[in-house]
């Protein structure tokens, strides 16, 4: 009896019209995507200066942006700074970054600057204490 995987036996030609988004939702770790890591941040969108106004410019530069075409780690967290109430939320595996998202990963944000985009108003936490 065979334990080969029943895609071995589809001809390549067809995998990818079997399956066109092979691996979407897997988180890839340090040696594949991550969209994170694409240099993109509040600064460079101009349209962010206005919904951040009260953010110096290296703050900023310290906020990440996925990339509009790419898929959210799953169960990572983020907030759409698009989203007036700034929530939280767990992505699942087939969430991708629409030109209308500003995703901002929370494992690439320092937490005081974190807790100042989802609106903590306390200032031990925000970093702005005596």
């Amino acid at each position: 009896m065979s334990t080969a995987k029943s895609s071995d036996n589809i001809p390549d030609e067809y995998k990818k019209d079997l399956n066109p988004h092979e691996g979407a939702g897997l988180n890839h770790g340090l040696d594949g995507q991550n969209p994170e890591k694409a240099g993109l941040n509040a600064y460079d969108i101009k349209e962010l200066h206005e919904k951040l106004k009260d953010f110096t410019n290296d703050e900023l530069r310290q906020i990440t942006i996925i990339p509009h075409g790419s898929r959210l780690a799953q169960t990572a967290t983020y907030i759409d700074l698009n989203d007036p109430k700034r929530e939280e939320f767990t992505a699942m595996g087939a969430i991708e970054a629409e030109p209308e998202n500003y995703y901002v990963p929370k494992s690439e944000v320092g937490y005081q600057l974190w807790n100042r985009l989802i609106g903590v108003e306390n200032s031990d936490r925000t970093g702005e204490g005596n």
